[in-house]
């Protein structure tokens, strides 16, 4: 599983990859988790707001920082 956490830096991009970690580590999952801040890989997403969740190549969250729990959902899947 590869999960990216899209933004450039800001805090809440950086609170959203240590949730992301978080919920990865509860679930015991296998997963890569990769911070993109380079704003046009962050685009060709086709993502305009910051911070972003995308789980295996799907957008499951922009611009906010997601639940733990809605993460957990997502890496489930």
């Amino acid at each position: 599983m590869e999960i990216k956490v899209l933004g450039p830096g800001c805090p809440k991009c950086q609170q959203t990859e240590k949730v992301v970690k978080e919920a990865v580590a509860e679930a015991g999952v296998e997963a890569q988790v990769e911070k993109v801040t380079d704003i046009m890989e962050i685009a060709g997403y086709g993502v305009f707001g910051t911070p972003a969740v995308i789980v295996d190549g799907k957008v499951k969250s922009v611009g906010k920082i997601p639940k733990k729990e809605e993460i957990k959902t997502w890496i489930r899947e």
